[in-house]
């Protein structure tokens, strides 16, 4: 058992660094950290969208690549009824090897055409599922390679 007396003087000799916090600087240092964390939260959620929104970016831009091949070999671009995405993802098989839809997709894409592909067509990539809000996410690219957001769930 520490006497008292000791005990006191001990604590006389310690530097003022080592005594420990109060309850109000710990409940200050949490309000702080707090306030940090819901100023970045948003930015960190965006940053998360935009690294989503590369996976359609990168496929739009296969998708093109291998549109101008097909073109080149059948004077026309290949369009389909039907969209690709996680559940279909052969859906444009026959463009090529080149366009690889994974099963973790978070898009769907559709290949239009005004002119049954004769001299243009349009791919679109759709999500509604990068993050908790209600914004669509929707990215094209046409015959041009023009690659635009039509509507960018980033800037929601």
């Amino acid at each position: 058992m520490i006497n008292r007396k000791r005990y006191a003087r001990l604590k006389r000799k310690l530097p003022k660094s080592q005594k420990g916090l109060t309850l109000i600087e710990l409940m200050i240092v949490v309000v702080i950290i707090g306030v940090l964390a819901s100023l970045a939260l948003p930015r960190f959620m965006r940053t998360t969208t935009k690294s989503k929104q590369s996976e359609a970016k990168g496929i739009l831009k296969q998708i093109y690549t291998m549109e101008q091949t097909y073109r080149v070999e059948n004077d026309v671009y290949f369009v389909t009824g039907s969209a690709a995405s996680a559940t279909n993802p052969f859906a444009f098989a026959d463009l090529g090897l080149g366009v690889e839809i994974m099963t973790s997709a978070k898009y769907t894409y559709t290949l239009t055409s005004t002119d049954n592909g004769v001299n243009n067509f349009t791919c679109t990539a759709t999500s509604s599922i990068l993050d908790d809000d209600v914004f669509l996410d929707s990215w094209t690219i046409d015959q041009s390679g023009v690659l635009q957001a039509v509507s960018d769930d980033a800037l929601n």
